[in-house]
């Protein structure tokens, strides 16, 4: 008997909310928050993009928007904007991407305005990305790949109970390391 494929669904798109945070549905009007977030030197300081990639001014921004947008519509990755709740202007993004085949492996991605950054915030989005994946889409594990120097991205990773798997390699970055963290709730009887 042939196992058939997992069927994700991105629509309608799962607003998340935490206890100070919305994590939304990233829209064209968000171009030029996107763009500094893409561009900013310290945002992304340990990113490496393939020229292709960067974005470089408002139409690269808008572009992306499109690009993330699709995807949602496909079912192949998702991405929301970090809002705190009191006021609707993205300052930060979170994803799940890079599927496995199987639907069962998906990888996080994530940047955070520096104004923003030391306040607990991505770990409380990435807490709650966590639980969708695990809990919604029924993932059995998700992957997370940082450059080696990022330490604020290594705690946030540990702190959530992600492992670091020292003999997996990033094919397209030697500095990136990997890690991993696997759904608890899958092997309970």
């Amino acid at each position: 008997m042939e196992k058939r494929k997992k069927k994700m669904k991105f629509e309608p798109f799962p607003i998340l909310k935490t206890e100070r945070l919305y994590l939304r549905k990233i829209k064209e009007s968000d171009s030029d928050v996107i763009l500094f977030l893409r561009s900013n030197k310290t945002v992304n300081k340990f990113i490496e993009r393939p020229e292709n990639k960067r974005t470089k001014n408002k139409n690269d921004a808008l572009k992306f928007i499109k690009e993330i947008t699709a995807a949602i519509e496909k079912n192949k990755s998702i991405s929301w904007g970090i809002t705190l709740k009191d006021n609707p202007q993205i300052i930060g993004t979170i994803c799940l991407w890079n599927f496995s085949k199987d639907k069962k492996t998906a990888e996080v991605g994530y940047d955070l305005n520096p104004k923003f950054q030391q306040k607990g915030i991505m770990n409380e989005a990435l807490k709650n990305v966590i639980n969708f994946g695990f809990n919604l889409l029924k993932l059995d594990k998700i992957e997370a790949f940082t450059h080696k120097n990022n330490i604020s991205s290594i705690r946030l990773l540990e702190k959530n109970k992600f492992e670091f798997i020292k003999d997996k390699k990033d094919e397209y970055n030697s500095d990136n390391i990997i890690f991993e963290l696997k759904n608890s709730t899958k092997n309970t009887v």
